[in-house]
Parts: C-alpha cells; sequence; structure tokens
C-alpha cells in the first residue's frame, strides 16, 4: 500500500476583494509641485517685466510711438528688406551651383566649390563688405576683354558697383558659401535610388535635378534656410559702416542726433521682431506645402485651429438658444 506524497506547492496569497475592484480602487491624481513652482517663477519674472515696460519712464513710449513709423524709419526698413531678398535670392542661387559643384564627380570643380566654401566661411561679415566698398582701392577700372591681352571695354569700379552694389555683393557671396552646405545637406538626403531610377528612365540630368531631387531636398533644406534667411534680415545690419540707409544706421543716426538711445533702439528691435515674425509665418507655410508628399493629412494650421474653436463657439450658442421641447407621455418628442 502506497502513500500519496505531500502537496508542497505554496498556496496562493489571498488577494482581497478591494484590490481586484476598480470601482474600490482610489485614484490619486500626479501631484507635480516642482513643476507648478517653477511655472509660478517664470509667471511673476514675465509680470515683473511687463510692469516694468509698462511703468519704467526710461523707455519712452512716446518717443517710440513718434518713430515706429516715421518717413525715415519706413525707408530704412525698405532698404533693409531689399538688401535681404537680393542676397537671398542671388546667395541661394549660387549656392546652388555649389552645392552641385561638390557632389560632382570631377575634381575641379569639387576643389573650387570646397575652397569657395572655406575662403568666404572663414573671413567675417564685415571684412567682406568692407573689402567690396574698397574695391577700386585694389582695382581702379573694370573692364571685358582678352585675357591676357587688349581690353575692348572697361568703365570705373565706382561707377560699376557704388555703395548698395558692392553690400550686395558682400552679403550674396557671404550668404552663397552657407547656402551651399545647406543645399548639399539636403540633396544628400535623398535617397540615390532616385537618382538611379531616374537615369535609367533616360531623364536629361537637369531635368532629374529640377524636377525629382530638389523637390524632395526642400524638406530637409526650408528649415536650415529659413534659419539663415533669418540671420540674414538681421545680418543686414553689419552694413551701418558703408554709410548705407538701413534700419539700423539710420536709428543710430536719429538717436546720434536727439539723443533718445533706449526709445530708438526700441524701434529698431521691433522692426526686426515683425519682420522676422514675417519670415517665420511664411516658412511654416512653405515647409507645410513641401511637406504633401510625406504627410497626406497635415496638422491643421493655427488660423484653421481659430476657425474651428470659433465655429464650435458659435455651435455650443446656438445649441444654448435653442428651444428645449418636452417630452411627450408617450416617450416621443414633438
Amino acid at each position: 500500500m502506497t502513500t500519496a506524497a505531500p502537496d508542497t506547492t505554496p498556496a496562493a496569497p489571498r488577494v482581497p476583494p478591494a484590490a481586484t475592484d476598480p470601482a474600490a480602487v482610489k485614484v490619486v491624481p500626479a501631484r507635480h509641485p516642482v513643476r507648478w513652482a517653477g511655472a509660478a517663477a517664470v509667471l511673476v519674472l514675465v509680470a515683473q517685466f511687463t510692469h516694468g515696460l509698462a511703468t519704467n519712464p526710461v523707455w519712452e513710449w512716446g518717443v517710440f510711438g513718434d518713430y515706429v513709423l516715421s518717413e525715415t524709419i519706413v525707408q530704412a526698413v525698405w532698404v533693409t528688406l531689399q538688401l535681404t531678398a537680393y542676397a537671398t535670392v542671388l546667395g541661394f542661387l549660387l549656392g546652388t551651383v555649389l552645392a552641385f559643384m561638390r557632389l560632382s564627380h570631377s575634381p575641379v570643380p569639387q576643389t573650387v566649390a570646397w575652397t569657395y566654401i572655406w575662403v568666404f566661411r572663414s573671413i567675417p561679415m564685415i571684412v567682406q563688405l568692407v573689402f567690396w566698398f574698397n574695391l577700386s582701392a585694389l582695382y581702379e577700372r573694370l573692364g571685358i576683354g582678352i585675357p591676357f591681352g587688349p581690353v575692348f571695354w572697361s568703365v570705373d569700379s565706382d561707377s560699376l558697383i557704388g555703395t548698395i552694389g558692392a553690400a550686395v555683393i558682400g552679403l550674396t557671396l557671404h550668404q552663397a558659401a552657407y547656402a551651399a552646405e545647406i543645399v548639399r545637406g539636403g540633396v544628400l538626403s535623398v535617397d540615390s535610388g532616385q537618382r538611379e531610377a531616374a537615369a535609367a528612365l533616360g531623364i536629361p540630368r537637369l531635368r532629374q535635378i529640377r524636377r525629382i531631387v530638389l523637390p524632395q531636398a526642400m524638406r530637409a533644406i526650408l528649415p536650415s534656410a529659413g534659419n539663415e534667411i533669418i540671420g540674414l534680415l538681421k545680418g543686414t545690419s553689419v552694413v551701418y559702416v558703408m554709410a548705407i540707409g538701413e534700419l539700423f544706421y539710420q536709428v543710430q543716426v536719429v538717436y546720434g542726433r536727439n539723443g533718445r538711445v533706449i526709445p530708438l533702439l526700441l524701434v529698431a528691435t521691433a522692426w526686426y521682431v515683425l519682420l522676422t515674425s514675417l519670415l517665420s509665418i511664411a516658412q511654416y507655410y512653405v515647409e507645410r506645402r513641401y511637406a504633401r508628399g510625406a504627410d497626406r493629412t497635415p496638422p491643421p494650421t493655427p488660423l484653421q485651429r481659430a476657425r474651428r474653436f470659433l465655429r464650435d463657439l458659435r455651435a455650443a450658442a446656438a445649441r444654448r438658444k435653442a428651444p428645449v421641447t418636452a417630452p411627450h407621455p408617450g416617450g416621443e418628442n414633438r
């Protein structure tokens, strides 16, 4: 006669019913005291700064209002926008050429493009501007002719370039060096299989670049390009060394006459903030347009969100004003 071995399996612990009943579990919201303290400190600092802006007489808001839309300042803003537009368009056109020269399989354009980028990224912008401003000291006349031979036509350097022309040349050549690297990075982000497929279909190389490579590379190019354009807008203030009447130079001239340094600097700050904000909005919508191929349902824009919010508010107000009918005894509304 055999006896069964004793059961040595440990008994499962008994779980109280309250631990398994979701209704009996007490939900305690997470508390973040450090986060709330940090938010309160930030709000206090913002309130103090805003109070200082409103009450500190040194800001001289009356002087700010007198000059912010004055004819002199508005004309200076227009000059700043012109310099930015010329340098942006010409700089990115030249930068695109340099980018594809660096991507070339020939060592000559590779070397030329690399040397150009190295030189113009190494020299500060203000040095380049002063150099082009004094170009006539190096070349009194510029002409067209046979290399190392006779000159058929020549003109005085100062009359050909001028002050604005020297500023545009300096800004363009400086911008092109940075734009080349931005475009090159965007092109490298495109899968090489795209170019191989286009080449297999017999598409000409220039058309490959214009219709296949660049549209796909724009998603990688635009964020850095937008940042570079905004930096160029503020960098145009460097041309004050050439006595060009852009925004910062005119502000300096005005506060040099009346001694109102703080409110005039505030005028320049307000215009730079406004122009930068407009460029940022334009960059947002351009990036959204080029993201259509990757994102079929892009998120709504801030304007669309605002319209939806107003539409929801009107719908909620209409529901509150609608008459409420009493339920019919049979259970249906009439």
